[in-house]
């Protein structure tokens, strides 16, 4: 132990792959297969623009879904809000999860977002209150597809 360091800085690439290896390792100790994450996604596009984007994660084991999507990317750019883009950048998300046989579709949000879930069918499942130094919250939002 006594020429053990501690080192403050990121980890390289090459630690970050054995880290990721010995996370898989524990898991199975505890009979949980790998766990691949999958990304899936819609753009919008207004003409040759990018305007806004949904896309998120699926955890596949052994060739099939879990339950549970993460949604990571949620986003309609600020001039083209408000015209119902976001709304279908979701549905069309939502319907694909579905099609894989995922059975839930969950997210963290702030700010006007809370009303914009809820209207789509989302429920809180956390809040952490003054996550921001503005005091706005963050909310954890879960819907079952």
């Amino acid at each position: 132990m006594n020429n053990i360091k501690f080192i403050y800085r990121d980890m390289t690439d090459s630690e970050y792959k054995k880290e990721q290896i010995a996370f898989n390792n524990y898991g199975a100790e505890f009979g949980n297969p790998l766990e691949i994450q999958e990304r899936h996604g819609f753009v919008a596009m207004d003409e040759d623009e990018f305007i806004g984007c949904s896309s998120g994660l699926a955890q596949k084991t052994n060739g099939q879904y879990g339950e549970y999507f993460y949604l990571s990317d949620l986003l309609v750019e600020k001039e083209y809000r408000k015209l119902g883009y976001g709304k279908k950048l979701l549905s069309l998300l939502e319907e694909k999860v579905k099609d894989l046989g995922i059975k839930y579709i969950w997210t963290w949000t702030t700010y006007e977002a809370p009303d914009f879930y809820s209207k789509q069918g989302y429920k809180i499942f956390t809040t952490f209150k003054n996550w921001y130094p503005s005091g706005h919250s963050r909310f954890g939002f879960i819907k079952e597809l």
